[in-house]
């Protein structure tokens, strides 16, 4: 069964691999492709913050003993 914070952590390693390909060009990025590429930047961090939040939720479950 995937968690959600499996799901997220699938999407933020997709998103890094489109960054990365977008990187290996070997042309410039075109303005559209630019914002593409920050568009992406944003979304890993968003999604990163939403993977510390629920960590954090879970430790203070296990910790206090109850879900969170």
């Amino acid at each position: 069964m995937t968690t959600p914070a499996d799901a997220i952590r699938d999407k933020v390693w997709e998103l890094i691999d489109v960054q990365i390909e977008t990187f290996r060009q070997a042309r410039r990025l075109t303005p559209s492709e630019l914002s593409d590429f920050s568009y992406r930047a944003e979304r890993i961090k968003e999604l990163g913050h939403e993977l510390d939040r629920i960590g954090g939720t879970a430790i203070l479950g296990k910790r206090f003993g109850r879900a969170a």
